[in-house]
C-alpha cells in the first residue's frame, strides 16, 4: 500500500496547479494525473453529469491501484465528493475554495470569489461561504468561459484578458483586498489578475494547503511511501497533450505523459 501512487483528477489541465504542490511536497510519492479534457469544462454541467464523471474517474485512478484520490477539481469536489466517500473505501481529499482565510485576513471587509458556475450553485459552497463571511461582503463571479482558453493553451490572448477584465473590475468597486480562486485553472491565470486588479488584492489559490491535507492523511493512514528515491509521475490526458506538455514544460519532477482514449 505504501508504494502506491497518490491519484489526482481534474476536468482537464487545470488540477496541475495542485499536483505541482503534491509533488513538491511530497518529492518521493508517486501520482497518477488523469485529465478529463473531453469533457471540460464541469463547471456548465449539471451535478448528475458531475457525479458520473467523478465515478468514472475515481474506477479509473483505483484501477491503476491508487491508495488515495485527490479531486482536484473544485466543481468536481462540491457536487461528488460525499458521494464518492460514501461509495469508496478509499481516502479521498477535495478541494474548496479558500474563503476561510481570505475573510479572516480581509482588512477591508470584503473578497472576491472567482469560480464555475457548479461550484458557486453548490451546496458545500454556499455552507462554507455562509460560515465564515457573516460579516464580510463577498462579490462572487461566474468565469464563464476561462477554462475552455486555458484548455486550448490561450493564457495570453486578448479574447482571456477581456473576460478577466469584465469579471474582475466590477470588484475594485467594493474595494475587496483578497480574491479567492475556485477553480483549479485558475492559478495559471495569476499574473494576467494581478495586472488587473493590482498589488494590493492579494490572491489566495488551495494549491498548498490541499499537499499539505495530503501530507496529514498519509501519515495518519500510516501509508506514507518510505522511499528515499525521487518518484516517477503518470500523467493521462483524453485529448490531445500538447497544451498539457507546454505548462508543465518547466516542472523539475520526473513525468511521462500519454493520451488515454478515455
Amino acid at each position: 500500500m505504501k508504494q502506491q501512487p497518490i491519484g489526482l483528477f481534474d476536468s482537464g489541465i487545470g488540477g496541475t496547479s495542485i499536483w505541482k504542490e503534491v509533488v513538491k511536497l511530497l518529492p518521493y510519492e508517486k501520482t497518477i494525473y488523469l485529465a478529463d479534457s473531453k469533457n471540460a469544462p464541469y463547471g456548465e454541467k449539471s451535478s448528475e453529469e458531475i457525479i458520473a464523471l467523478s465515478i468514472k474517474n475515481t474506477d479509473f485512478l483505483i484501477s491503476q491501484g491508487c491508495k488515495l484520490i485527490i479531486i482536484a477539481c473544485n466543481t468536481a469536489t462540491t457536487n461528488a465528493i460525499d458521494y464518492l466517500r460514501s461509495h469508496y473505501n478509499i481516502p479521498f481529499i477535495g478541494i474548496e475554495p479558500a474563503i476561510k482565510p481570505a475573510a479572516l485576513q480581509s482588512k477591508t471587509g470584503a473578497i472576491g470569489i472567482l469560480a464555475t458556475k457548479g461550484t458557486l450553485t453548490s451546496k458545500l459552497f454556499e455552507k462554507t461561504a455562509n460560515e465564515y463571511t457573516k460579516n464580510i461582503t463577498k462579490i462572487e463571479q461566474d468565469g464563464e468561459g476561462l477554462v475552455p482558453l486555458i484548455e486550448e493553451g490561450k493564457l495570453n490572448s486578448i479574447e482571456l484578458y477581456q473576460l478577466l477584465n469584465k469579471y474582475l473590475k466590477p470588484m475594485l468597486r467594493f474595494n475587496i483586498d483578497h480574491l479567492v480562486l475556485g477553480c483549479t485553472h485558475y492559478p495559471y491565470l495569476i499574473p494576467q489578475i494581478q495586472d488587473i486588479l493590482g498589488e494590493q488584492v492579494k490572491i489566495i489559490d488551495s494549491g498548498e494547503a490541499v499537499a499539505k491535507q495530503t501530507k496529514a492523511i498519509l501519515e495518519k493512514q500510516d501509508i506514507s511511501n518510505t522511499s528515499t528515491s525521487i518518484a516517477n509521475h503518470q500523467l493521462y490526458i483524453n485529448s490531445n497533450k500538447t497544451v498539457l506538455e507546454q505548462i508543465l514544460k518547466d516542472t523539475p519532477a520526473k513525468f511521462t505523459i500519454s493520451e488515454l482514449d478515455f
